[in-house]
């Protein structure tokens, strides 16, 4: 599947902004206690790369769709996204090894990088 653009850059962002975030964690724990951290800010991002590959899948699907098929196609791949998101945060608030701390930022990568997106392209 080839990716547009904007997902490469959105999957470019979630990177970024996971990478910082482990990095502030190591500074911060000054030891290998930001592993969990670590583990959880990786699972998190997956799942945000992930939504992005899901969210231009059913773009793609849905411009070749009638209206009304589209806008619940649309719909489903939104509860989709969301379930992902869920499923994985409480993963990360279950599994003792798992920061769920990790896995919020991991998955508020997605919506640091939609406003990237939003904001690079006003300017």
């Amino acid at each position: 599947m080839r990716l547009s653009d904007l997902a490469k850059s959105m999957v470019l962002t979630i990177l970024a902004v996971a990478l910082i975030c482990v990095l502030a964690a190591a500074i911060y724990y000054r030891s290998l206690g930001f592993l969990p951290f670590a583990l959880g800010a990786l699972i998190g991002s997956a799942v945000s790369i992930a939504k992005v590959f899901i969210l231009e899948h059913g773009i793609d699907k849905a411009l070749s769709m009638d209206q009304k098929r589209a806008a619940s196609y649309l719909g489903l791949n939104h509860i989709l996204r969301l379930l992902m998101s869920g499923a994985v945060l409480f993963l990360g608030a279950v599994v003792p090894h798992i920061s769920l701390w990790g896995v919020a930022a991991g998955i508020l990568a997605f919506q640091v990088a939609t406003l990237n997106i939003k904001f690079a392209s006003k300017g």
